[in-house]
């Protein structure tokens, strides 16, 4: 079938910015219309496809299979478009870039390894990290506004209609500051946990379904006085001028543990742990910078491999 030359630029962004912020306002905001304007537009792009592509909640709209199927598409087109008017703007001596999501649970170390080996291969090339919860980023990288995420999102309900390739299994762990009452003796008294304040993940992440099926292996009870966040920087700094317990991905605090910054505790059984991964659209072709980074991110994850494996 042939392209029906009614659809417009302004009926593909509308149906994007919809699906990126789940709200008529919110969108309508985004492209600087009235929220009408921007339902009478959906209206049109709908018949025109002959699909309803949204659903209807009080809690905002969702996409319908048919708008998952759209999308993927409908993203790389426009991102493509906005691509190639930019090769006509005064771009010909911008450095190659690579546009990338990453999850609070690869922030820090693995991250950090990636992006000094891809920076030693590649002086001049521009990373642009961009962070927050899963369903955001995988948001942007279903309109074509991240090239990959890099994280825990292969549960995470936003990855139909995109790829994720595995690289490796990263458990849950506690860790407290040095000095911390539960660290008298040789293994924690699991008993005396919920006495103490908690720092997790955000409810309803996928790496909070992970922290809690730690503390239900363990038979936990969680503490009342929690702190809920997906930044490192604070959850570390809270936790060391504290009697707060961290419930943390191993990886994460790995280099804090090492240098003796924070200290795990002895639980006697290890929560297995989600699949981090890189996760694409297939839609649109990655890319060179997108390979480099790619491949950077392979090679560092083969290290995290071999030292799980090692620790089995």
């Amino acid at each position: 079938m042939n392209l029906d030359t009614r659809i417009k630029f302004r009926h593909l962004l509308c149906f994007l910015e919809i699906a990126r912020h789940g709200s008529f306002a919110k969108a309508a905001d985004a492209v600087s219309i009235s929220q009408p304007a921007i339902s009478k537009t959906l209206k049109e792009l709908e018949e025109l496809l002959q699909a309803r592509l949204f659903e209807r909640s009080k809690g905002g709209v969702a996409l319908t299979p048919a708008g998952v199927r759209f999308m993927r598409y409908a993203g790389p087109c426009v991102q493509a478009l906005r691509d190639g008017v930019s090769t006509l703007r005064d771009s010909a001596h911008e450095p190659p870039l690579v546009r990338v999501g990453v999850l609070s649970t690869v922030e820090s170390q693995f991250m950090a390894q990636v992006l000094s080996l891809l920076h030693e291969r590649h002086a001049s090339l521009v990373v642009s990290v961009a962070t927050g919860p899963g369903a955001y980023l995988l948001g942007q990288l279903h309109v074509g506004e991240l090239d990959v995420v890099i994280g825990r999102v292969a549960d995470n309900p936003q990855i139909q209609g995109l790829t994720f390739e595995h690289l490796y299994s990263e458990a849950m762990t506690l860790v407290v500051r040095p000095g911390h009452p539960l660290r008298q003796g040789d293994a924690t008294d699991v008993a005396r946990i919920p006495a103490f304040p908690l720092v997790l993940p955000l409810a309803g992440t996928t790496i909070r379904k992970h922290a809690d099926s730690l503390f239900v292996q363990c038979g936990i009870a969680p503490s009342a006085q929690r702190l809920e966040t997906l930044s490192p920087t604070l959850s570390r700094r809270y936790v060391l001028a504290s009697d707060a317990i961290w419930v943390a991905p191993r990886d994460a605090v790995l280099s804090d543990v090492q240098q003796g910054e924070l200290c795990e505790l002895r639980l006697g059984v290890r929560e297995p742990g989600g699949s981090v991964g890189i996760c694409s659209n297939a839609a649109l072709p990655l890319s060179l910078p997108g390979q480099w980074l790619c491949d950077a991110v392979r090679e560092v994850a083969a290290s995290y491999r071999d030292g799980e494996e090692n620790r089995a």
